[in-house]
C-alpha cells in the first residue's frame, strides 16, 4: 500500500485522538498505510509516497519541519497540510520561494515580518462555513459550501496571502474569522493545506473527507 507520514508530535489533544481512528479507516477504506513520524525523530519524509504535516504547532522540532516542508515542495512528493501543517507551509514559501523573511508569531512572536499571526477570535473547537472557491482544485473536490472544524488561532496574514496569489497560489476556500480556508500551491502535483481538519470525524464514522480522498489518490501514478 502506498504509505503516508503522519508528520507531528502525538499528543492526547482531540485532533491527534482523531487522526488516531483515521488510520485504520484509510487502510480499510482507502488502501493506504499511514504512521505517525515526529517532528524530531531526524526521519526521511521523502521516503514515504506522500507527507502529512499535522496540527500541533509549535512542533518539537521546528527546522526540522521547514527541512521536511521544502524537501516535498522542491521533489515533488504528495503533501497534505492542516491548520499548523498550513501554517509552516505559508511561511517556508515565503522564505524559500518568495524570497524573504517570515516569522511565525507563535513561535516566533509578534514581529512586523510575521507570516503567520494570531486571529482575532481563536478558533478552539468552532465550527465555521468553509466556500469553495469556483474554479479551484478544491472546489472541484468540495463543490458546495460546509461547516469545517477548526482548532486554531493563527493564521497567515491578509497581506502575506495576498503575496501568495500573486505568486501564482490559488486560495480554494474562504471562511469566516478564518481567511483563507485552502491554499493550492502551484509547480506541485499535489501541494495543498487547509486550515479547517478534514479528519474531524473519524471517530463517529463521518465520511472521509474528499480533500483526503483526493490526496490518497494523489499517491497513486
Amino acid at each position: 500500500m502506498p504509505r503516508i507520514a503522519l508528520l507531528g508530535d502525538r499528543s492526547p489533544h482531540p485532533s491527534h485522538r482523531e487522526l488516531d481512528a483515521l488510520i485504520p479507516r484509510l487502510a480499510g477504506e482507502l488502501g493506504v498505510d499511514a504512521e505517525w513520524v515526529p517532528t524530531d525523530a531526524g526521519a526521511d519524509v521523502t521516503a514515504f509516497d506522500g507527507v502529512w504535516l499535522v496540527p500541533g504547532s509549535p512542533y518539537a522540532d521546528d527546522a526540522a519541519v521547514l527541512e521536511s516542508l521544502r524537501a516535498v515542495r522542491t521533489g515533488g512528493t504528495p503533501f497534505l497540510g492542516t491548520c499548523g501543517g498550513m501554517q509552516y507551509a505559508v511561511v517556508e514559501y515565503v522564505r524559500d520561494v518568495l524570497g524573504r523573511a517570515a516569522t511565525h508569531a507563535e513561535s516566533d512572536g509578534p514581529a512586523d515580518d510575521n507570516a503567520v499571526a494570531a486571529l482575532a477570535c481563536p478558533l478552539q473547537g468552532e465550527r465555521r462555513l468553509v466556500t469553495p472557491v469556483p474554479g479551484s482544485r478544491f472546489a472541484s473536490w468540495v463543490p458546495e459550501p460546509f461547516l469545517g472544524m477548526h482548532f486554531c488561532s493563527f493564521a497567515p496574514t491578509p497581506d502575506v496571502v495576498r503575496d501568495l496569489e500573486a505568486s501564482g497560489v490559488v486560495v480554494g476556500a474562504t471562511a469566516p474569522d478564518a481567511g483563507a480556508e485552502v491554499l493550492e500551491f502551484p509547480g506541485h502535483p499535489f501541494y495543498v493545506t487547509s486550515m479547517f481538519q478534514p479528519h474531524i470525524g473519524a471517530s463517529t464514522g463521518d465520511p472521509i473527507h474528499p480533500l483526503i480522498r483526493a490526496f490518497t489518490e494523489s499517491l497513486r501514478p
